[in-house]
């Protein structure tokens, strides 16, 4: 039994915060499955040292076990910052509904040496977290998906309980689960049941008995005929004759609570006049034509609009302004603006004297008027006489009884111009409004009266006004007499066309009901809430016992007019529902012109689901697009990191900052938050809407419903969809009863069969379809659009059994025939009829009025379903044929059900194919992964023999790697994205070349190779390949992919486990890093460590330098040990490289290239110390490490002899050395100075170096202890490009020689001798001293005291040019200030003076050599002028020679970069970025005193690794490139994924993690 069996895994969805707090969740939004038993939980992951972690607090409104949601009431969870983690917050989850999370923490300042403001605290935005409700009937789940729903208008459904029982027994009858009711209580005059009298009190006229009638309706309803209920709930309107408005008019927008009105209510009561006037004007009251439409309307604009002067309400009263202005001026009362007057003269203000009216209208526009954003009541807009004055006192100065000042009438003419100019601006908003509502005016009256689809209302009298009501006039009586009467006239609702669902149209930023714009709705008025219950207490309180009623008894809701309702109200109403139903589903019509304001709706309210309607589509095309739109996911869709990793054992280390209250599981099981569309309510009909026999054809009604059906999502339909109603039922205007052939009680139970009166025997087979699928999760669809026909085939992903439809919809003059619909090839399918039928509608003109002349009734037209014959089905091993017959006319569909032999595996193949990896894998070695994950084409090739390579998909091109990393770069973005279209899918169906690649490849291993580790691993894949191979070719993506993705985690996860617990437990970026080390290590037939036996060997980077002579390089391997091997736990790999390179020392240096040890070349004077500090870190980071000094190695050479031989002779290896004999070797040949001839110089050698080049030259300056050497024709550090142009005369010459003393190999050096040193005081190591050529003793405290002594005066620039005279410097040189040069002594004397990216090598390993003020600020500057988004420029952009753009073909006459000699003259290297922000942390560290301070000194060094956790994230080659171009430009010579690059980020990590404990 494993521990899955024994114990049921914790469910947890991960949710990964970014820096900034977002969710780093495709699209962003977080839907949630329903609450469970036990609870599952959300993971919020958090990096540990990012942004949000200063000061930093997640705040949380889900609620804890036992208690009760509370919006505001958020809890809070300190993130305590940690820089090696991911740190994890768990909150379970009890409840459904819409919950919020917000960050707080105190923002990052820049980075900087000197005291800068504390920045103040911030928050996030909002994020919210939707969680599903879990709905059950009769005791079972019932998804989402699974609901298919019923609409009716409840007027319509006759008497209680006698017509309801016969309908209800109807609607469930034919498979309908839930049933929507039209709001059911009491209405108003209008007898729109949207139009509700009194929310608190059900329909009499339906439910007698009131409430609890209802209690009645739904328990029959789920005990009787198991359907849920789901009503309309209406809160931005009630009816207009609504009882409590008379009581309680502050309910909606009048004059008084809504002063800006007030121009609107005098514009509609002047039309209504003028609409009772018009025989006097001579215009007739029956509108006949447009020309009587332009007569009335040029009555309008002559009599209506300039009678009412409402320019008023727009313009400032002049007179009234100005002479308040000028009273204030003359009485002293002056205020500035904030600010003060921008664009003036800071002295005398005299600028603002030489103002124009126009600018000084513009100032006051800005600054000084009351009201000018908004309408009110008349000359409401006025100027603010104190800031008026101001203005007066700067141009005239203050007022004064002096002879000679200016007098008030000066003032006031000028204060009158000014204002003047004001209100031409006001009058041109007054001007452009008349003009829109003029034109609203006429358009509406030509709908409403002359337009032939409109309602023709006919004469215009009292009763038929001239303009629609958008006020509602409460009636004088002994109740409104209590109230002002300028609360009396309350708006009435609607909507606007195209408008901003965020504004309300209503309020005072809106000039909607003045212009006319509302499409209103007469017998509703709108209601006011304001911004909280304190704003309108009466209506926030009695709405809200509206809404509790409804949850009572409804388990969801239909917000009514979704996108007009204020969404602080809706939060706060659903917020009370779902107080007394927690598993409310909440469904609305959402009309914001927009998806992202959709996204808005939905997250913040918790929408369950969205309405959409099919018959908004107007052709055979447009429906197949909203099928697809709501069919699912493609057929054959990858599992997108669904449940990643498996189950997995609980890890102690972890850092959870959240207590979550649940006991904690030993295993999980974690899955990935998917990208999720808004969920639809995909209706084949509304309410609201006509049916096919009035906007199509009759026939359609069949095809139609039957393609929604197949639809991944909730569906519905309406009554007298079935019965085909011959038009739209009209809510308002409509009194006859439902009728219907389903809800005869005393028939028998509904046949799924054909029959006549309508479709429901069909229906009730496509609604139990519909239910099995969405509640078993058929979730996978094609569409097909071809010509009149829609093909649906809907699967299920796993079992891959599923239900084909194929539909002939029919649109007006589709005719009668066949349609042409091609032969169906369903591959590798085998498919079995369900059935076929035609549906024939008698809908002629006749039989139409026939069918609406019924008085009471509402009735069906005639109509039969027929069984259709003839349909072929032809079945072999490879598909299933299906041909219609010659007769299958529009209104035919055919239905079948399908299913995959070969998917019918024993376990189920998902679950085969995605088990089992972690014990094939689980004897794999770190070189077995290096095989199975990576082999770029060189290594491949070499391993091969040349036979095998890079696997190469056809139209994509050739894979990075040919292991299962190659494979996974590119199906990573593919599963990602569901790119079914990708060239390797195209590839896949065409054919399994790839699985017997993959195969193939680790068969050969485990053989040729003598590595039967990987037998198990092969075997796997021979059995899952084998397991796919039988499926449809179709379906062989998404199955591959699942083994591919099944595999690649299981090898990172094998890989992982044998590295050191910092990675295991370390966040997901720095496992990347650790993963190149099984990317970079490996055999290699051309390059071994050792030249008698091919061993595992690092190589500097992919491909450029993976085999043969380029790749094993000193420098490289030895920069990158420290965080490949030591920082990741490879101790032994980490020994041998050591070892290999000890076993070659010549002329007390290591080889730059290796060569197996056969042709090692000795040209890099900076390799040995990257060396010795390797052997350093060995000692002091590997358990009982310093055992290390007694290794032996045998020698290629002779010791202390610089005699060259060929690998083979008898001297070769003839001799051993201890590593601690090899550091004094290459400590005492330093000492005594180095001068050779590289051994076989010459073109043979190095076909690009002069013949100085070959000399090497190496001395100590026992003055300083600085150690130098080189010259300006060759480059033995780092920076080692040789010029190579003969056209550009560069061929021989050094891009960057870099003679003298470098400051790297000066920190190296010290940071050796100070570690010896200590050896020798400790007893670990024999000599203390070493001798000069001059025969003198030098101790290595010696040695390093003179370097100490002396090193800030030979490298540090002073930025005080005043301090000059303490340091070796020449001032005429300098470039910049404060810095360390990057050399001492060189050839060229300005280029020790150069800005570089090499003096932070020196501060990390020899942080003592730095005075940490001065250290700091050079680091402050490197920053800023140096950092790119992931390397370091390699030369200060100031510097004549800065050329950032490598390009090493470019064989050009420029001297500077010409195949490339600008290699480090500028590119952004990535390898210096960890030493670089090392050196930050390290000195940053030293200047923080506080907890606070030291987090902060983490997180600049977070946010500096941003870029390079993108680029590794995005690399198909899993790794750090070599370099960039300028700011991060991507370099096409770099090599793609380099060790040192990834080694130097683990070194990072490591000092945090030691500095941390610290």
């Amino acid at each position: 039994m494993t521990l899955s069996d024994s114990v049921a895994p914790q469910e947890v969805y991960l949710l990964p915060l970014t820096d900034n707090g977002a969710p780093d969740v495709s699209g962003g939004y977080v839907y949630l499955p329903p609450p469970s038993d036990p609870p599952y939980v959300v993971r919020f992951a958090i990096e540990g040292t990012s942004s949000i972690c200063r000061e930093g607090s997640l705040w949380v409104n889900l609620p804890a076990p036992g208690e009760h949601f509370q919006r505001h009431h958020f809890r809070e969870y300190k993130l305590r910052p940690d820089f090696n983690q991911t740190l994890d917050i768990d909150i379970p989850v009890f409840l459904a509904g819409a919950f919020a999370y917000f960050t707080t923490f105190t923002t990052l300042p820049n980075f900087s040496t000197t005291e800068a403001p504390t920045p103040k605290p911030t928050r996030t935005a909002t994020y919210y977290i939707d969680v599903s409700p879990k709905l059950t009937l009769r005791g079972s789940p019932l998804s989402l998906d699974a609901l298919s729903i019923f609409s009716t208008v409840t007027k319509f459904m006759g008497e209680y309980p006698r017509d309801w029982e016969k309908h209800l027994q109807g609607i469930g009858g034919r498979g309908y689960n839930m049933i929507h009711f039209t709001p059911l209580m009491e209405k108003g005059k209008s007898k729109s049941p949207y139009s509700i009298y009194d929310q608190l009190k059900f329909e009499s006229l339906c439910f007698p008995n009131g409430e609890s009638d209802v209690a009645s309706l739904i328990n029959s309803m789920e005990t009787e005929h198991g359907l849920l209920g789901l009503t309309d709930v209406v809160w931005n309107h009630t009816a207009s004759n609504s009882h409590w408005l008379e009581l309680h008019p502050e309910a909606g927008y009048n004059i008084e609570t809504a002063p800006w009105l007030e121009s609107a209510l005098e514009l509609e009561d002047a039309l209504l006049d003028f609409g009772t006037k018009l025989q006097f004007h001579g215009i007739p009251t029956v509108l006949r034509s447009a020309e009587d439409l332009n007569r009335l309307m040029e009555g309008v604009e002559n009599h209506v609009i300039p009678e009412l002067r409402l320019w008023e309400f727009y313009v400032l009263n002049v007179d009234r302004d100005a002479h308040a202005a000028v009273e204030a001026w003359s009485k002293g009362k002056i205020e500035l603006p904030i600010g003060g007057f921008k664009g003036s003269d800071v002295g005398g203000l005299e600028g603002v004297k030489e103002w124009s009216s126009k600018q000084m209208a513009d100032f006051l526009l800005e600054n000084g008027i009351f009201g000018a954003s908004e309408l009110g009541p008349r000359f409401h807009r006025r100027v603010d006489p104190q800031i008026a004055a101001g203005l007066l006192t700067v141009i005239y100065g203050r007022k004064s009884s002096a002879v000679g000042s200016p007098d008030q009438h000066t003032a006031l003419k000028r204060m009158t111009n000014v204002l003047n100019e004001i209100n031409v601006s006001f009058y041109q908003d007054f001007n452009s409004d008349v003009v829109v509502t003029l034109q609203q005016i006429s358009d509406r009256i030509k709908y409403l009266r002359l337009d032939q689809h409109g309602p023709k209302l006919g004469e215009i009298n009292s009763k038929n006004s001239l303009v629609e009501l958008y006020f509602t006039r409460l009636p004088l009586n002994t109740t409104t007499k209590k109230h002002k009467s300028k609360s009396l006239a309350l708006v009435n609702n609607g909507w606007i066309w195209a408008a901003d669902a965020m504004k309300d149209h209503a309020g005072p930023g809106s000039r909607a009901y003045l212009r006319r714009e509302v499409i209103v709705w007469s017998d509703c008025v709108k209601l006011r809430y304001g911004e909280s219950p304190e704003d309108n207490p009466f209506l926030w309180d009695f709405m809200t016992r509206y809404t509790r009623l409804m949850a009572k008894y409804f388990v969801g809701f239909r917000i009514d007019n979704c996108h007009s309702t204020p969404l602080v109200v809706a939060e706060y109403l659903l917020d009370q529902a779902r107080e007394v139903r927690p598993d409310l589903a909440v469904f609305a019509e959402l009309f914001t012109g927009s998806e992202k304001m959709d996204y808005v709706f939905v997250e913040r309210l918790g929408i369950s689901a969205l309405i959409r309607e099919a018959m908004q589509a107007w052709s055979t095309g447009e429906m197949s697009r909203l099928v697809h739109m709501h069919g699912g996911r493609p057929i054959g869709s990858f599992e997108v990191d669904e449940i990643y990793g498996n189950e997995t054992s609980h890890d102690p280390a972890r850092n959870i900052n959240g207590s979550n209250g649940l006991a904690k599981p030993i295993i999980e099981r974690i899955h990935k938050i998917k990208q999720s569309p808004v969920h639809a309510l995909f209706m084949d009909c509304t309410h609201d809407n006509q049916p096919p026999a009035q906007k199509r054809d009759a026939r359609d009604t069949l095809p139609n419903s039957t393609l929604v059906n197949l639809c991944a999502c909730a569906t519905g339909s309406v009554m007298g969809y079935d019965e085909i109603y011959p038009q739209h039922v009209d809510v308002v205007q409509e009194t006859r009863l439902y009728s219907s052939p389903y809800s005869d009680q005393t028939k028998k139970k509904l046949e799924q069969k054909s029959g006549t009166g309508g479709i429901g025997g069909i229906k009730k087979l496509l609604n139990q379809i519909h239910i099995m699928m969405g509640r078993d999760g058929y979730n996978e669809t094609h569409i097909h659009h071809d010509g009149e026909y829609v093909t649906v085939h809907r699967v299920h992903p796993k079992s891959r059994k599923g239900f084909y439809a194929i539909a002939h919809t029919a649109f007006p003059g589709y005719g009668d025939g066949n349609g042409g619909l091609a032969p169906v090839h369903l591959t590798g399918t085998k498919a079995k009829k369900i059935g076929s039928w035609m549906l024939q509608v008698d809908a002629d003109q006749a039989t139409k009025k026939l069918v609406l002349a019924d008085k009471k009734f509402l009735k069906g037209l005639p109509s039969i379903v027929s069984d259709l014959h003839g349909i072929e089905l032809h079945t072999n091993d490879h598909e299933t044929l299906i041909k219609i017959p010659n007769k299958f006319p529009p209104g035919s569909i055919a239905l079948f059900e399908t299913w995959i032999p070969s998917a019918e595996h024993s376990e189920g193949l998902d679950q085969f194919v995605a088990s089992g990896a972690s014990e094939a894998f689980d004897e794999l070695s770190l070189i077995d992964l290096n095989f199975v994950l990576y082999r770029c084409e060189p290594e491949e090739r070499d391993s091969s023999g040349g036979s095998d390579g890079v696997y190469n998909v056809p139209n994509h091109g050739p894979l990075v790697y040919a292991g299962l990393q190659g494979w996974w770069s590119v199906l990573k973005n593919v599963i990602r994205n569901n790119d079914l279209g990708h060239p390797i899918c195209n590839h896949l169906r065409d054919g399994q070349w790839a699985l017997d690649y993959i195969a193939g490849r680790l068969q050969r291993m485990s053989k040729r190779e003598g590595r039967p580790s990987a037998h198990k691993a092969a075997q796997w894949f021979v059995e899952r390949f084998g397991a796919i191979r039988q499926i449809p070719n179709f379906l062989l993506p998404r199955y591959f992919a699942l083994v591919i993705q099944t595999a690649y985690q299981a090898s990172c996860k094998r890989a992982l486990d044998l590295m050191s617990d910092n990675v295991q437990h370390g966040q997901q970026f720095l496992q990347s890093l650790a993963m190149v080390s099984v990317q970079q290590t490996g055999y290699s037939k051309s390059a071994s460590l050792v030249p008698s036996k091919v061993v595992p060997s690092l190589a500097a980077g992919l491909p450029h330098f993976s085999n043969s002579w380029a790749r094993c390089w000193g420098r490289d391997i030895f920069i990158s040990l420290r965080g490949l091997f030591l920082g990741t736990g490879r101790f032994d790999e980490a020994k041998q490289h050591i070892l290999a390179f000890a076993s070659v020392l010549k002329h007390g240096m290591i080889p730059n290239l290796l060569s197996d040890g056969k042709l090692p070349r000795y040209n890099s004077r900076d390799s040995i110390w990257f060396f010795l500090q390797s052997i350093q870190d060995y000692v002091n980071l590997v358990p009982n490490g310093i055992i290390l000094l007694k290794e032996k190695v045998t020698r290629r050479f002779l010791p202390y002899d610089d005699t060259y031989f060929e690998f083979d002779d008898h001297r070769a290896y003839s001799r051993q050395s201890t590593i601690e004999e090899i550091i004094q070797e290459a400590l005492q040949r330093h000492a005594t100075g180095l001068s050779f001839r590289e051994a076989n110089a010459g073109p043979g050698l190095d076909m690009q170096m002069k013949p100085e080049g070959f000399q090497i030259d190496v001395k100590v300056d026992w003055s300083t202890g600085l150690i130098f050497g080189g010259n300006q024709f060759n480059c033995g550090t780092w920076m080692d490009k040789m010029g190579e142009s003969v056209k550009a005369g560069s061929k021989g010459i050094p891009g960057t020689p870099r003679d003298g003393a470098a400051i790297e190999i000066t920190g190296l050096l010290y940071s050796t001798i100070v570690w010896v040193a200590q050896l020798h005081d400790d007893g670990y190591y024999e000599n203390g001293v070493v001798t000069t050529a001059g025969g003198q003793k030098i101790s290595f405290r010696g040695w390093a005291s003179r370097i100490r002594d002396n090193f800030e005066r030979c490298y540090y620039i002073p930025l005080d040019n005043k301090e000059d005279d303490q340091y070796d410097i020449n001032p005429t040189i300098v470039n910049r200030r404060g810095i360390y040069k990057d050399l001492y002594k060189s050839g060229k004397e300005y280029e020790d003076y150069q800005l570089r990216a090499n003096f932070p090598i020196a501060m990390t390993v020899a942080p003592q050599l730095f005075n940490p003020q001065k250290a700091l600020y050079a680091l402050e500057l490197a920053d800023s002028v140096l950092r790119g988004p992931t390397g370091m420029a390699t030369l200060d952009p100031s510097d004549l020679n800065y050329r950032p753009y490598y390009n090493n073909s470019e064989d050009s006459n420029d001297f500077a970069t010409s195949k490339g000699r600008n290699y480090h003259q500028g590119p952004e290297w990535l390898w210096p970025t960890g030493f670089f922000l090392r050196a930050l942390l390290k000195f940053d560290l030293m200047r923080r005193e506080t907890k606070e301070g030291r987090t902060e000194a983490f997180q600049q060094v977070t946010r500096r690794l941003e870029g390079c956790k993108k680029a590794i994230q995005e690399s198909p080659w899993a790794g750090l490139t070599e370099l960039t171009n300028k700011n991060g430009v991507f370099c096409a010579d770099s090599s793609p994924t380099q060790a040192w690059s990834a080694s130097c980020l683990i070194d990072l990590f490591s000092d945090a993690q030691k500095f941390s404990i610290e």
